[in-house]
């Protein structure tokens, strides 16, 4: 069993320190999408999911490494979790006490991600409705006739005075 806790605490160290990379990384993004900086927009989505690839294959282990010590305890794997491990851990005052400062510190860090991933959907959603506008806009003048004045024939239409949308719909 005492091995098994070991291998626990690695694999969430392992965990914790990607997720801790990651934070500059997100938090770089944020200043990326403001800027509308596509191209190190691209960059950061491929350095974020590399971290996230390592971050599944620790995560599958972690899994693994829970249900063997669900095994052992004689529970059922679904229901134990880090929580409840920490408090069956009364015995082993040591490993308790490493469990339950990572625990804390993957609550913060992951609290930390939340926000700053919160604020960069918040940006982007921004970005899309300007974008929105803009097209909106520009339809809008393309479509609206070239001459709105009236002069003394003003019954008469002016047969180049209407365009076709920004899109064209016959492609």
């Amino acid at each position: 069993m005492a091995s098994l806790i070991d291998e626990l605490i690695n694999v969430l160290e392992g965990e914790l320190e990607i997720y801790n990379q990651l934070i500059p990384i997100v938090r770089e993004k944020s200043q990326v999408i403001v800027k509308n900086d596509t191209e190190t927009l691209q960059e950061i989505t491929a350095k974020e999911q590399a971290a996230i690839d390592q971050i599944t294959g620790l995560e599958n282990k972690r899994v693994r490494v829970m249900k063997d010590i669900s095994i052992v305890l004689g529970k059922k794997d679904e229901s134990l979790n880090l929580s409840d491990l920490i408090k069956l851990l009364g015995q082993q005052e040591k490993e308790q006490r490493a469990l339950s400062l990572l625990h804390d510190r993957f609550k913060e860090t992951v609290n930390t991600l939340v926000e700053i991933n919160n604020r960069n959907k918040s940006l982007i959603q921004q970005s899309l409705e300007m974008i929105e506008f803009n097209m909106n806009f520009l339809q809008s003048t393309r479509m609206s006739p070239g001459n709105n004045t009236y002069t003394k024939s003003a019954s008469q239409d002016s047969e180049g005075s209407m365009q076709t949308g920004m899109f064209d719909a016959k492609q």
